[in-house]
């Protein structure tokens, strides 16, 4: 039995990682994170992560719960585990919470960030070459800001979604998008309930092409409609996204050896 529930909140640079999902003889977040906590917690464990980040994709705020019968006072834990944890893996937040928190299915929504560079110049003169994607050609605001608004709302997005997602249902509930500039950086915040397999990038590499002036902008509602994939542009570099943060409902207080207040959201 395990009467105890982790919860750690995790930032990472995706671009030394094969994604989330532990899988072998390439590296993972998941698989780093289990290596980095069985000898601290002294026995085997699954780390569940609340968005499976493809390769290359970062993170700011993602979150997984793990399981324990550990006893291990939580300040001593955080300390162990940030320690512990490789350098392109850092440990945001950890603290209890209660058993029947789970990392993904508790979860209300979550913002992904997309950083487009748009300037002529390489983005590395700034040092952001390996967390945006650079856009030689100009875009309209304008245009991206309309077309992006045409994305929010419930919609069956089997359009912007890879071949080979495993979802049941394609139907997600984007609740908004904002396109807001900082510098040379054009960054687009998508918030949803959740996200399909390279959705976000498929809908970044689609708002490209309609900024350029390519596309119409009410290209967004034919590849809504026709949920055809081939009328969606193409996939957008995984290095310009970024997981910033997942929100969830109020916790209740957590029952174990180390109990602690968990109320409020995490975000």
């Amino acid at each position: 039995m395990m009467p105890r529930n982790l919860q750690l909140i995790l930032a990472y640079d995706g671009s030394g990682f094969h994604g989330w999902q532990r899988q072998p003889g390439v590296r993972s977040v998941q698989g780093e994170v289990e290596a980095t906590l069985r000898p601290i917690l002294r026995h085997p464990l699954t780390a569940h992560g609340a968005s499976r980040t493809d390769a290359g994709v970062h993170a700011r705020g993602q979150c997984a719960h793990v399981p324990t019968d550990c006893t291990i006072p939580i300040e001593n834990l955080r300390r162990a585990v940030a320690h512990h944890l490789p350098p392109d893996l850092a440990l945001v937040h950890l603290r209890d919470v209660a058993v029947d928190f789970h990392a993904s299915r508790s979860a209300l929504c979550k913002l992904y960030r997309y950083r487009l560079y748009a300037a002529p110049e390489r983005p590395v003169e700034h040092h952001a070459a390996g967390f945006t994607y650079h856009v030689w050609y100009v875009l309209d605001e304008e245009r991206l800001r309309e077309a992006a608004r045409r994305l929010v709302g419930r919609h069956d997005f089997q359009g912007f979604a890879t071949a080979g997602s495993p979802k049941q249902t394609t139907v997600r509930t984007i609740q908004s998008v904002e396109v807001s500039r900082a510098g040379r950086e054009i960054r687009i915040d998508f918030v949803g309930d959740g996200f399909l397999y390279n959705q976000v990038r498929n809908m970044v590499g689609t708002l490209i092409e309609i900024a350029r002036g390519r596309w119409p902008i009410e290209r967004i509602d034919e590849v809504i409609a026709a949920r055809d994939r081939r009328l969606a542009g193409p996939t957008a570099p995984a290095h310009g996204l970024c997981l910033e943060w997942i929100r969830y409902p109020r916790l209740a207080p957590a029952a174990g050896p180390a109990r602690v207040p968990a109320g409020g959201e995490t975000s």
